[in-house]
């Protein structure tokens, strides 16, 4: 297996065999909507595939039929419909199971979110908090209320309403809130004090590491101490905020952060495990081992060969 490239805007027109939109890297940013039975013959018209892999923008999927959803190392089935919020951190895709594939996604970037200047950043957002699953399954009424915002989405693209795209921007909340509303509750934030601030800002530490993308990049952050002085706080103090915050240690979520992207290097890079236990920080690849069985049940190579089974 060889890792996906970055999938880019003008790569996805690419491959939809449609003309590369004017300005489309401009700092304004971009946004666009598509029907996915629309998108889905484009794609079988070129024998292709939807790969696994990361992309540099953001997507907001509305997927209804039979699917198998890859999002970073967790997988899931969806037999009817469902709301799937994608993240240039994270690489993920969704395999049709049958041939009724409806629904919409809008793919924007950044830029273009930001540009309204309304002080709100997506990384930002519970929907796209670190190490969360923002993939729903609907009941058939969530999914009429979402598609319902999607035509609006389309009708008002295709307009020649000279705020059309503040408007736009406006649909995108709209969404992004449906999905924040869709998650657990402990998944959203509580008051703000200081240790939600040292929590945050662990957090951000942490996943700006990720995810390794080249055998030259390293993990530079292994351990709680190493955090700890980054942030400038005791060890303990560290260990103390993130438990009432999270409920789990320090060496509790960096090892399951660098689990996930261990499992993502196995399932979908050619990388042998010295490399990628050198790339997660591990001098020694017997550490590597030990820690993967003990948090899998499975060796490495073992988890490799059966990635489904974990």
């Amino acid at each position: 297996m060889k890792k996906d490239e970055i999938k880019t805007l003008s790569a996805f027109y690419k491959s939809i065999s449609a003309n590369i939109p004017e300005g489309i890297d401009k700092a304004v940013g971009h946004f666009n909507v598509f029907k996915i039975d629309e998108y889905l013959a484009g794609i079988r018209a070129q024998k292709g595939v939807m790969p696994y892999n990361r992309r540099n923008y953001y997507k907001i999927s509305l997927i209804n039929g039979r699917n198998h959803v890859e999002y970073a190392d967790k997988v899931i089935n969806i037999e009817k419909s469902a709301l799937l919020f994608g993240t240039p951190r994270i690489p993920y895709h969704y395999v049709p199971q049958d041939e009724k594939q409806m629904g919409y996604f809008c793919i924007f970037t950044d830029s273009y979110f930001s540009s309204a200047k309304n002080g709100v950043v997506l990384d930002e957002l519970p929907i796209y908090k670190p190490g969360g699953f923002p993939v729903f399954q609907l009941t058939d009424d969530d999914y009429e209320e979402i598609a319902a915002i999607f035509r609006k989405m389309a009708k008002e693209l295709a307009s020649d309403y000279v705020y059309k795209y503040d408007l736009l921007r406006n649909y995108l909340m709209e969404l992004i809130h449906y999905g924040q509303k869709l998650q657990p509750a402990s998944t959203l934030p509580t008051q703000h004090k200081a240790v939600d601030r040292v929590t945050s800002i662990f957090i951000e530490l942490l996943e700006r590491q990720f995810p390794i993308e080249s055998l030259f990049q390293r993990l530079e952050l292994r351990t709680a101490s190493d955090y700890a002085n980054r942030l400038s706080v005791h060890v303990n103090y560290l260990n103390k905020a993130l438990k009432e915050s999270t409920g789990k240690t320090t060496t509790e979520i960096i090892g399951q952060r660098v689990l996930q992207e261990a499992r993502i290097l196995l399932r979908h890079t050619n990388w042998n495990i010295s490399q990628v236990a050198w790339g997660l920080g591990f001098e020694e690849v017997a550490h590597f081992s030990n820690f993967f069985r003990k948090h899998t049940g499975l060796s490495p190579n073992a988890f490799r060969e059966e990635p489904d089974k974990v």
